[in-house]
């Protein structure tokens, strides 16, 4: 698919403490429009902080976030409201957009489509596997065409089948609607298999950056491994890893 590489997010020298604890200090970190950055770390490195900065929900944190207009963020826990049905839940993404009535269903009907919803409009949230509801919550996200789309581990919940499933969706809908797209993952193997680069955090920073040779195209992808491996101070494996 075609890229631009003018960033649909950035953070610039952001620094973020909680109860004199810092746990970001000075991070830089970009997402071009259309490639997707995936971000490692171990746990409390920061990693879901940077996010929830670069999604505003955090405003509390030095430094600059700079956006390419209002993203959208899928967290692992679907998050759809209950009262409401597949369509409406979907539809609440484009509160922000001004449409007519008529050009919004359309949309929404569109997007559901798009992740093998359709016919599903009237169900309810209880009504759906965990799978079917990150399936609503990513057509939610892109259905205003957002320049940044925001993943905090949203298949990290999923069994080894759906999340797979779950890759090759979100990159039929990557490559179709061309966000740029922070994925925050504890799974290494999935950061490689879906990202152009990986960043790993340590000490507040990025302490390392490993760009994919030939990204999602299936090719050999030990040395990337072992390398993040490294990064991250833990002993290579064969068994898939998450930190």
């Amino acid at each position: 698919m075609p890229t631009t590489h003018a960033p649909a997010g950035a953070l610039h020298d952001v620094t973020r403490q909680f109860e004199g604890t810092t746990v970001l200090d000075g991070l830089d970190l970009e997402v071009p429009r259309g490639q997707i950055v995936a971000l490692l770390g171990r746990s409390g490195s920061g990693k879901s902080t940077a996010l929830r900065i670069l999604a505003g929900l955090d405003p509390d944190h030095g430094g600059t976030a700079h956006l390419d207009g209002a993203p959208a963020v899928v967290f692992q826990d679907a998050r759809l409201l209950p009262w409401r049905t597949v369509a409406d839940n979907v539809r609440h993404g484009l509160n922000r957009v001004d449409v007519s009535g008529s050009v919004k269903d359309e949309r929404v009907s569109q997007m559901l489509a798009e992740v093998g919803l359709a016919g599903r409009d009237d169900a309810y949230p209880g009504e759906l596997s965990g799978g079917q509801a990150q399936r609503t919550s990513l057509a939610r996200a892109l259905v205003a065409e957002p320049s940044l789309l925001l993943l905090d581990e949203p298949f990290g919940a999923l069994d080894a089948l759906t999340r797979r499933t779950m890759h090759d969706l979100l990159l039929r809908l990557w490559r179709r609607h061309g966000p740029g797209i922070l994925l925050v993952t504890h799974d290494i193997d999935e950061a490689i298999a879906l990202a152009d680069r990986v960043h790993v955090l340590g000490g507040g920073r990025i302490a390392h950056t490993e760009t994919i040779d030939h990204p999602r195209e299936g090719g050999p992808t030990g040395h990337h491994r072992r390398s993040l491996l490294d990064a991250l101070g833990v002993e290579d494996t064969d068994e898939e890893f998450t930190i």
